[in-house]
């Protein structure tokens, strides 16, 4: 077994894309930690990186081994956390941001469990549908369906929640039930804000609307969602929300379902903060069940 130190220099060094950065996180000098990365490719008989310019890159057998040590990671931040009884001492305030239905809706199980894990933890959740900005630490940690960019921010992809067309049984019963995408030029959908973007994403479903099948809509979702199920129209909208749901009915059940990705960002504190690695590795943990 490869020696966990020369792993975590490795893990350090992938992240940060330096060894003097990450030397600087790990509290070594950047001579030592060069000599455990250089110790685990010995260990391990492949190359992790290779230097191209003034940077260091990944190789693909770097990047193969990478997934594998950032899982080891957590679990050994998971362990520490436990084993210290740090997670019950854990206090302050964070913020995490998601959309606002999927702040109502699917946040709070989460929440219930970091309740639990830190009681002494004062939590803001940001319902926003636009995107915060971590990096000007308008929040600690968000909850977004875009990966991020920025070479600073940390991602991981925790959930990929399944969507179909939901319509209430009052509108149905007024309008009759469409029985394939192109009935549904003939209704009403609800709008989430902006129009042409909804029909862009319909568009290569097959489904041909205009502006005119969005009588109705709001740009926050609550708002929106509530118009579809006391009937103004159609709606997109995750299973996992309109769970427990009895008003509501799934159209074209024999559909694929839309799939969009559910990615956790947090800044690079996390490696040194111990109030956001345990809500980052709680949510991961949660959101990653779900698959």
């Amino acid at each position: 077994m490869p020696d966990w130190n020369h792993i975590r220099a490795f893990l350090a060094t992938a992240n940060t894309g330096s060894l003097s950065a990450a030397a600087r996180d790990l509290g070594l000098t950047q001579p030592t930690l060069s000599r455990q990365v250089a110790a685990l490719e010995e260990e391990l008989g492949i190359m992790l990186f290779e230097r191209v310019g003034r940077t260091l890159e990944l190789t693909q057998a770097g990047l193969e081994l990478l997934e594998h040590t950032r899982t080891m990671g957590e679990a050994a931040n998971r362990v520490s956390l436990v084993a210290s009884g740090q997670s019950q001492d854990i206090s302050g305030s964070i913020s995490i941001t998601s959309s606002d239905v999927f702040s109502a809706f699917v946040l709070p199980p989460a929440l219930r469990k970091l309740r639990k894990a830190a009681p002494d933890l004062q939590v803001h959740v940001v319902a926003a549908n636009d995107i915060q900005d971590l990096m000007r630490r308008e929040a600690d940690i968000a909850l977004r369906h875009v990966r991020p960019e920025q070479p600073d921010l940390i991602a991981k992809l925790v959930y990929e929640p399944k969507a179909y067309f939901y319509a209430s049984h009052e509108y149905l019963s007024e309008r009759g039930t469409p029985e394939t995408f192109d009935d549904l030029q003939n209704h009403d959908f609800i709008s989430f804000g902006d129009t042409k973007e909804m029909t862009d994403f319909l568009t290569p479903m097959g489904i041909q609307l205009n502006e005119k099948n969005f009588p109705i809509g709001s740009k926050n979702g609550l708002v929106a969602w509530e118009y579809c199920r006391q009937g103004f129209g159609v709606s997109v909208m995750g299973e996992d929300v309109v769970q427990g749901t009895n008003d509501m009915v799934r159209l074209f059940p024999e559909m694929e379902p839309i799939v969009f990705p559910v990615w956790l960002v947090t800044h690079r504190e996390l490696h040194t903060s111990r109030r956001i690695r345990l809500v980052f590795d709680l949510l991961a943990d949660h959101f990653s069940s779900y698959k």
